[in-house]
Parts: C-alpha cells; sequence; structure tokens
C-alpha cells in the first residue's frame, strides 16, 4: 500500500494515477472528504489527515510500504518559518510511530543553500527528517514550468510579460510536474537502503527570452518579457497581499544570482523529457477549454 498526500493537487495527482496504473494499492490522504471521492471512485483507499495533526498523520501511514510527503505550499511565511518548524517536527512524529519502509518527500532545488529564502522551508522539513530510521528520498525539483499559468493572460491581452527571473538570457532550470510525478512514484517503488538526494530538471534551461518565444509560437502573437526592478519587488507583493515578502525577493535573488542551484550542479542532475512549449502548449488549452465550459454554463 502506498500513502500519497497532496494527492488532489497537480503533482500528488500524477503519483495517485501513475500507481494505480501500475496496479499498485494506494492511500489517498487528504484533508477534504468532497474531494476524496473521486479517488474513492478511482480505487484508493481515503484516510482524512492534515500536517497539523500528527495523530491523523500517523494513522494514515500506519500499515504502508511507501509515503509520498509533499507538504502544503506556503508563500508567505512568518520570519522565521515557524510553520515549516511545525510541519517538520508533526511530519517526523507521525512516521517515527508508523514506520512505513521508506519516504519520498518532494522538496526542492536549492535546499542546501545556506542563503534564507522562500526554499528555506524545505531545507527546515529535510533536516527534520534526516535521521529517520527507515530510507528517505529527498526529491528536489526545478523551477516549475506551470507556474507561467499565470503568465498567460498578460501575454495574451498585451503582448507582455512581467519578468522577476533576470538577466533576461540568464538560463533557469525548470521541469514539468508531469515529470515530477511520474519519477516520485517509481522512487516509491524502489528498494533502497539509505538516504539520498534525487535531482530533477527538463531537456535544457530556458531563458524568460526563450519563454516568451515559446508563448509566441504558442498564441500566435509577439510576446516579450519585460523585467521587473528589483527595488519595486516589496512594495509589489505587499500590494498583493503579502506581509513577509523578503523570502519570494531573497528566492528570486537566488535563481537570478546563481546561488539556488542543484547541489550535485546542472552536470549531476536528472534530465527529464517534457520541454516547456509542451507545457505552455497544453496549459493554453487547458484554460481555453476551462473558459468554453464557464461560459456555456452562463448562456
Amino acid at each position: 500500500m502506498y500513502a500519497v498526500t497532496g494527492i488532489t493537487g497537480q503533482i500528488g495527482g500524477v503519483v495517485g494515477r501513475t500507481l494505480l496504473a501500475a496496479g499498485q494499492p494506494v492511500r489517498a490522504v487528504i484533508r477534504d472528504a468532497d474531494k476524496g471521492k473521486i479517488w474513492n471512485n478511482r480505487g484508493c483507499e481515503v484516510a482524512l489527515a492534515t500536517f497539523e495533526d500528527a495523530a491523523s498523520l500517523t494513522a494514515a501511514f500506519r500499515g504502508i510500504e511507501s509515503v509520498f510527503v509533499l507538504a502544503p505550499p506556503n508563500f508567505d511565511p512568518q520570519p522565521g518559518f515557524p510553520e515549516a518548524r511545525a510541519i517538520g517536527a508533526t511530519l517526523r512524529s507521525a512516521l517515527l510511530t508508523a514506520r512505513p519502509a521508506r519516504v519520498v518527500y518532494l522538496s526542492t532545488i536549492g535546499a542546501q543553500a545556506s542563503q534564507e529564502n522562500l526554499l528555506t522551508q524545505h531545507t527546515i522539513i529535510e533536516q527534520a527528517l534526516s535521521d529517520l530510521p527507515m530510507p528517505v528520498t529527498f526529491l528536489r525539483p526545478a523551477w516549475f514550468m506551470e507556474n507561467c499559468r499565470g503568465d498567460v493572460a498578460p501575454a495574451r491581452e498585451q503582448g507582455v510579460i512581467p519578468s522577476f527571473l533576470q538577466p533576461l538570457d540568464q538560463p533557469v532550470p525548470m521541469v514539468a510536474t508531469a515529470d515530477i510525478g511520474e519519477l516520485a512514484a517509481a522512487l516509491l517503488q524502489e528498494s533502497d537502503n539509505g538516504h539520498r538526494v534525487v535531482e530533477l530538471e527538463g531537456p535544457r534551461r530556458v531563458t524568460p527570452n526563450e519563454i516568451a518565444a515559446a508563448f509566441t509560437n504558442v498564441l500566435g502573437r509577439s510576446v516579450r518579457m519585460q523585467i521587473v526592478p528589483r527595488n519595486s519587488w516589496s512594495e509589489l507583493f505587499k500590494s498583493e497581499g503579502m506581509k513577509n515578502p523578503l523570502p519570494r525577493m531573497r528566492m528570486l535573488d537566488g535563481f537570478n544570482e546563481g546561488w539556488i542551484e542543484f547541489e550535485s550542479g546542472e552536470a549531476g542532475s536528472r534530465k527529464c523529457a517534457v520541454d516547456f512549449e509542451s507545457v505552455l502548449q497544453d496549459l493554453v488549452q487547458q484554460m481555453a477549454d476551462q473558459q468554453e465550459i464557464s461560459e456555456n454554463r452562463t448562456n
């Protein structure tokens, strides 16, 4: 039996579907019973649990061969990252008590960085799980290609995408969420006796200018990138509702300055097949389909 947290999201969903397709039994670990119905219909067991409740997580992980852990994202953490420290402590307690045979934790590129930034949350959780008695794989993917979803509207409407990644000709490690989920499912099924780090990116790194070129090809209109000045970030993020924008700003600094990188470097990361333009084509089609469904419901 394989326990999958975050199964209602993009990556966890791929993990769950991939395991089911391989004929493996899956326990969907969710916080909302209504969202579990679709997974129950697909043949999964459903366990209700939250990352704030060690008892519910322990019950969800008990009797399990492998656990996929996808912690809930927090884009505006409090100073000192108390939320991540609490999740790390809860996870550690639940895993120590339930004793699954192995764990795959979805971490991030740059989790080993010493400079504090938004991704430090994963550093903290990795540290909490680092001395567990069972094998633990820390899966560290690159920047998600699907992060460009929010760029589709400005690209289509204005032909300009605001870029926090800069300079515009600097390649950025990126990966498709489908590739992450498929690799995670494979790692869950491997026999491994120790702790390890697996780093993952797409077939090649992509510059912001190349992202704009991909939008041009997919949308059939000219699209360009426009740098968002660093000195405007704090007020901009606060205007969007963030209370503590510094971690996000430092994460972007890390990508731009090169200190958020794979621990093994580009040469040591696993390379996947899905490229950026393929992901973008799928996103644009999905958004068009959703808009058509919404319009049909209105009419």
